[in-house]
């Protein structure tokens, strides 16, 4: 499903070409991983220690349900990030969203491994946090989309799923480096040291994404893709205003509603395509963020397990997925993204009760053997998904609807995620409670590419 060409002719030498293009991969994928651990220490301090010092209540499930309603928000202002960034990139370019979205990050994670807790200035510490993760989530919004166009768009034919997958790694890149600093931090610390200040060293390394942010700014070119579009649309609205101008009519308008509002023409023309992406991938990140902050939560509050085992579990788990995204990407540029992409949503739907019943042993091999099978499958779909929701736009609205489509996704599945499972595991008492809110995603996710694939074959 390649609806849109990899590459486009450029003025720049071959070498030149190649050096562009490698220097664009290894900033996205950089971008991508240092930005995504930001986000994810806040997901393991909400699951350890920030429901006990910004919102101290009667019980560990209220300050936990507290500590993860400030880790939806986050996702809740996603969207946000993606429009306004995806809007901008569109016209403006992929380079300076990026370069933004990557100093509003570093800004972020540096004020919160700084804030004061309730104890020591009451109200205002968890109005702070929330604030800053508000912020935290329009960068990560911005983000993505500027890092995946960076890749994608400077792909040669053939291989964008793989140059896709170099910014999808920064996921699992970004959770390894999040549990190793705070393991670090753990093995170094006493337990009440940890509490104190502990905690906030993972935040404080927040300070190197705005070197990187400097070095793209400084080093990095615009991608060819966008160049070109860039180039095209200005050629059409010389023409147009030429021919207004003839006829004594106008001001050359048609051309600039392509051109300056991206936005309105997914809207007016595309909205649908949005939904779709965004149903097809929210089970994805429903059960990626399930993984590593709502069942942190369950096995250390709930069954007893040990956190660094735990961290440590979810740490390796990780690891493979270094080497399944890019596997299942290059896979995809030979068969095709869909299929890749629909067996990884059928797998997540069977796994779904077996995989809890594992970790309900309170075994940590079980623990491992369930987590792993399901990152197997989250990995089958994460890897050629940024080719494809590339694929899904024409280059001059691209920013705007792959953001679109993967924050809608990120709201309605990886936000809300560790809350309705807290939600559900006290309502219920059972883990399979929540194995059926994840089949329940997957059902929409297969219904969402059942579509998309129809549309293809029909193009």
């Amino acid at each position: 499903m390649d609806t849109a060409p990899s590459a486009l002719p450029s003025t720049s030498t071959p070498a030149q070409e190649a050096r562009n293009r490698r220097k664009g991969a290894t900033a996205a994928a950089l971008a991508s991983a240092v930005e995504w651990y930001d986000y994810f220490v806040f997901g393991i301090a909400a699951a350890l220690v920030l429901g006990d010092l910004y919102f101290p209540a009667g019980s560990s499930s209220a300050g936990v349900l507290a500590s993860f309603a400030t880790f939806a928000v986050g996702f809740l202002a996603r969207p946000f990030g993606g429009v306004i960034a995806g809007h901008l990139g569109d016209k403006r370019g992929r380079k300076p969203m990026l370069v933004l979205a990557l100093t509003l990050m570093g800004v972020a994670t540096t004020g919160i491994g700084l804030l004061p807790t309730y104890e020591t200035i009451g109200m205002a510490a968890p109005l702070l946090l929330v604030t800053l993760r508000v912020m935290q989530g329009i960068a990560v919004g911005a983000q993505w989309g500027g890092a995946m166009l960076l890749a994608t768009e400077y792909a040669p034919e053939g291989k964008r799923g793989i140059y896709g997958s170099f910014v999808q790694l920064g996921v699992p890149i970004g959770v390894v480096t999040a549990n190793s600093v705070f393991l670090l931090a753990g093995a170094f610390t006493s337990e009440s040291a940890f509490a104190a200040w502990g905690w906030r060293l993972p935040f404080l390394v927040g300070l190197l994404v705005l070197v990187l942010a400097w070095y793209i700014h400084k080093h990095v070119e615009e991608t060819p893709e966008f160049r070109a579009a860039e180039r095209a649309l200005a050629e059409k609205e010389r023409e147009e205003k030429g021919q207004t101008t003839e006829q004594g009519a106008g001001k050359g308008k048609g051309g600039d509603g392509a051109r300056n509002s991206p936005l309105r023409t997914i809207l007016r023309g595309h909205l649908g395509t949005v939904f779709l992406a965004g149903g097809s991938f929210a089970v994805n990140t429903a059960t990626f963020y399930i993984l590593i902050t709502g069942v942190l939560d369950y096995t250390t509050r709930e069954l007893d397990m040990n956190r660094g085992a735990v961290l440590t579990v979810s740490l390796c788990v990780s690891l493979t997925q270094l080497v399944l995204i890019p596997a299942s990407a290059a896979l995809s540029d030979r068969i095709g993204r869909i299929r890749i992409y629909g067996l990884g949503a059928a797998g997540i739907a069977l796994w779904a009760v077996p995989m809890f019943l594992l970790i309900d042993t309170g075994s940590l091999l079980w623990l491992a053997v369930g987590t792993f099978v399901a990152s197997c499958f989250l990995s089958i779909m994460y890897g050629p998904q940024a080719a494809l929701f590339a694929e899904l736009f024409t280059p001059e609205m691209r920013y705007t609807g792959a953001s679109l489509g993967y924050q809608i996704a990120a709201v309605l599945g990886g936000g809300l995620a560790p809350f309705v499972m807290v939600l559900l595991l006290e309502t219920t008492g059972t883990s399979m409670s929540v194995a059926a809110y994840i089949i329940g995603l997957a059902v929409i996710a297969l219904g969402s590419i059942k579509v998309l694939a129809d549309r293809a074959r029909s193009r």
